[in-house]
């Protein structure tokens, strides 16, 4: 143990040695907190804040004699406390108060509320409870005169591993997830107010389906059977339009064991929700609709700014199909184009591209490497190849295509959607077709769900559906450039000593 946390320990034990219980389980009873107190405090209605009780951290304390200046943190803000040792008693105040108390302590507080000479808004303090011991020091961040910060606490691996710490000292951090559980929320007022009806599906599938990629395998001891944390609960909505629901929204923790970076942790959170009776065009309006209300919601402005740039959501949103945007970018029209030229593409295009890799994954790749990049307003990539989509119902106009959609926004896909494939003769050759591509060695690509394919078989009428990124979104909400930032706790390799 440090120095630090040897005195704490120390202190701990005197105060227990006062009669002071330093963990006490008493109900305390809070009132009101710093921010309503800051906010709406008026010197002409002193009353108002004649009798408050406060509960948070000691984040910091000046002594001066008989008196003291303190600083409280609760959870909506710091407020300054006035200490007089006449008003918790001496022995208290000199020996409990200013020798044991340490900064990250807990703390309640009852007074009434005042301006100091200096104008600052203060406690008041009549009666101080110790209501929770600090053992660990937390860091000091200190801002001088000019505004510069001094001890930071700034590394991020710090931050992200000991977010509890990061949301104690860094001002704003807790304002992002605030912000998440907003934008949550409006989301959710949107999908109800049309009807939609949030359900659960399980986490835990026999088959992982919904999408292409590496599962997370896990094993069911009662039933002797291997078991893969969810990929998608695409498979399962779907299930669900067929049992009859006309639109069902889950927000789903999903699972991939593949690589991290700033846009990827192999846990996240998506918003998948599938209409009946509707298709991509529809879908493409009512996205556009949604997150024009959430950027209002969160920001009273279809106007964000997100690093260096500012990004406009107000509808509607760009379009362009994949073909036409590697086109552009690359000069290469790949439309038509077998596997083979495809692999040539690439070459030229200094993109790697192993045996594994079908049609559908060079021309993914392709435009990941060549053209993502460029969209940083909102926009819809159209109308990809039917190689690409094992689960999108064919384009009614332009052979070789199929009815889907990705959201572009800051050089991201954000979203996914498609007109949902409901002819389970055709869905059952797409699959099989994904198992040539895993018996060539591709790991990401689906399994066959031949329990989806019968419900497909009783009836699924024409569909909708989109899953949303919820992390990315969040980042594009509250300006952030690393997932990590809009996640409680990212996904790290654990500590060797703790």
């Amino acid at each position: 143990m440090s120095e630090q946390e040897i005195v704490r320990r120390e202190n701990l034990e005197k105060i227990r040695s006062f009669g002071i219980e330093p963990f006490p389980a008493a109900l305390y009873p809070v009132n009101t907190f710093a921010a309503d107190i800051k906010s709406n405090f008026k010197d002409e209605e002193v009353e108002q804040f004649k009798d408050v009780c406060l509960a948070g951290r000691l984040m910091g304390t000046r002594v001066m004699g008989k008196a003291a200046f303190a600083e409280l943190q609760d959870s909506s803000g710091r407020i300054q406390l006035y200490v007089q040792r006449d008003d918790i008693g001496a022995e208290f105040y000199n020996d409990v108060f200013k020798k044991l108390l340490d900064i990250g302590d807990f703390i309640g507080v009852k007074g009434f509320v005042f301006r100091t000479k200096t104008g600052e808004i203060t406690v008041h303090v009549q009666e101080l409870t110790f209501l929770g011991k600090a053992l660990r020091p937390l860091p000091i961040v200190k801002t001088d005169a000019e505004g510069n910060v001094h001890d930071a606490f700034v590394d991020s691996e710090l931050r992200h591993r000991m977010r509890y710490v990061d949301l104690i000292v860094n001002a704003g951090v807790k304002d992002t997830f605030v912000k998440r559980t907003q934008m949550m929320n409006s989301i959710r007022e949107f999908l109800n107010n049309h009807g939609a009806l949030e359900v659960d599906t399980p986490v835990l599938q026999s088959i992982p389906g919904g999408a292409t990629a590496r599962p997370f395998i896990t094993h069911h001891n009662a039933l002797d059977m291997p078991l893969y944390l969810r990929i998608a609960n695409e498979l399962y909505l779907k299930r669900l339009i067929v049992g009859g629901f006309d639109w069902v929204y889950e927000f789903s923790r999903n699972f991939r064991n593949e690589g991290m970076d700033r846009t990827h942790n192999p846990e996240f959170t998506i918003l998948e929700f599938y209409v009946a009776y509707k298709d991509y065009d529809w879908m493409m309006q009512t996205t556009e609709q949604l997150l024009e209300k959430v950027a209002l919601d969160l920001h009273d402005t279809t106007e964000l700014p997100v690093g260096d740039k500012t990004i406009n959501f107000k509808a509607p949103f760009k379009r362009i199909g994949i073909l036409d945007a590697i086109k552009e970018h690359t000069g290469f029209d790949v439309h038509g184009m077998d596997e083979a030229q495809l692999r040539d593409v690439c070459k030229k295009l200094h993109i790697e591209a192993d045996e594994k890799m079908g049609k559908g994954k060079l021309i993914d790749e392709i435009f990941s490497e060549k053209c993502e990049k460029h969209y940083i307003q909102p926009t819809f990539i159209i109308d990809y190849p039917v190689e690409m989509s094992p689960l999108t119902k064919r384009h009614r106009s332009k052979p070789g295509l199929v009815e889907r959609f990705e959201l572009m926004i800051n050089g991201k896909e954000i979203a996914n959607a498609y007109s949902e494939l409901n002819d389970p003769i055709d869905q059952r050759e797409r699959f099989e077709e994904q198992v040539k591509l895993k018996d060539r060695g591709d790991d990401e690509a689906m399994f066959i769900d031949y329990d989806f394919l019968r419900a497909l078989e009783f009836g699924m009428p024409p569909t909708a559906g989109i899953g949303i990124g919820i992390d990315r979104l969040a980042m594009l909400m509250t300006n952030q450039i690393t997932i990590q930032e809009v996640l409680f706790f990212p996904q790290m390799r654990p500590e060797q000593n703790v």
